[in-house]
């Protein structure tokens, strides 16, 4: 079926979100930095592999970590990890968790593990929801941004107190990290203070960092070595994962020291939003590199605004819109490398055009 935002976005000069097309390039451009004679990991072992979990150790601040071909497997077991060393199968997280909706239950269908909704859709979780917990829980789940209501993060005193209870009552804290390294400008952490804070914690490699795909999962010694099991048990020991690990640590070198552009990027891109008729950002000031963008306008009525805007200026500002109800609708923005290369005149007169088109469809 034609998708005609899709299609105009595509076609669009400077497109505003991400870092650029994943295509074939992606991983060619890696592929090309390392040695052909380089010998790639043999289900799970080897030094490609071995060099780069314990890299990535280091940086995390843990004991040891282990490369998985996809974080929806290293959360689940994490997770089942957790359950089992306290014997009690329940696990909690925020109602718009990546594993309550995206994950086709497989939290409870694969490990028989019950989840336990935790807060309001939204907002974050707080000390005081913390504190509501059955005892009988064995781990909770925070997630840095929390992506489903605008990539928010709480206060790093919260997020220290809530470390400190848990710990207390002999709760595991588990970190859905999957864009921790977009975290570090606005709280002014290293990755490893932050993560000082939880048992373990899982980051991901495709999102801010623009690998291919792939996630690391780390902890304490015994943690990783039983998540070795398990991911034998799922079926992650490929034969070799090196096109994952090579991308991986390719594009984290490039990328990680630019996290602060791309925030900063995110705070100047949301305030030429806030400046528009009929829009808001949420949050209105980002704390990271991500941020929603919602519009009181009809998604049948948005779309044909938005074609318009990239035919005339070059300039493509999302290639999809969800709905919020029947009179509004709202998308993700998530700055990457391609912000910096559109021209501020062009971007500056495409919001410029966006501002009118808004205002006089009120």
């Amino acid at each position: 079926m034609s998708n005609p935002l899709q299609e105009a976005f595509n076609r669009a000069t400077y497109p505003v979100i991400g870092h650029g097309k994943r295509n074939i390039g992606v991983l060619k451009d890696a592929l090309d930095a390392y040695d052909g004679e380089l010998d790639s990991d043999m289900y799970g072992a080897g030094r490609l592999i071995e060099d780069f979990q314990s890299k990535m150790a280091g940086i995390l601040g843990k004991e040891a970590a282990v490369f998985f071909p996809s974080g929806t497997m290293a959360q689940q077991i994490a997770l089942r990890i957790w359950c089992d060393c306290k014997g009690e199968k329940k696990a909690a997280y925020h109602p718009l968790c990546h594993l309550e909706i995206h994950e086709q239950r497989g939290l409870h269908e694969l490990h028989g593990i019950e989840p336990v909704l935790l807060g309001g859709k939204n907002r974050l979780i707080g000390l005081a929801d913390v504190q509501s917990l059955d005892e009988s829980v064995s781990c909770l789940l925070l997630e840095l941004p929390q992506r489903e209501i605008g990539g928010q993060l709480p206060d790093y005193g919260e997020l220290e107190a809530i470390s400190a209870y848990c710990r207390e009552r002999g709760i595991a804290l588990h970190l859905d990290g999957a864009r921790l390294f977009e975290v570090l400008p606005y709280y002014r952490k290293s990755a490893a203070e932050i993560c000082e804070l939880f048992d373990s914690v899982y980051v991901s490699f495709y999102k801010g960092i623009g690998g291919i795909a792939g996630a690391i999962l780390a902890g304490d010694a015994e943690f990783t070595e039983q998540s070795k099991v398990w991911k034998r048990r799922h079926g992650g020991d490929l034969i070799s994962l090196y096109p994952y690990i090579l991308s991986a640590d390719f594009y984290f070198e490039e990328r990680f020291p630019n996290m602060e552009r791309y925030y900063d990027g995110a705070r100047e891109l949301a305030g030429f939003f806030n400046k528009c008729h009929q829009i808001t950002t949420l949050p209105e000031v980002p704390v990271s590199n991500m941020f929603h963008v919602h519009v009181s306008l009809p998604k049948e009525r948005l779309e044909p605004l938005l074609v318009e805007i990239y035919e005339e200026t070059n300039v493509g500002i999302t290639h999809v819109l969800r709905e919020n109800g029947e009179s509004s609708c709202f998308f993700e923005v998530s700055i990457g490398d391609r912000y910096a290369l559109i021209p501020r005149e062009e971007l500056q007169r495409a919001f410029a055009l966006l501002n009118e088109k808004l205002t006089f469809s009120l």
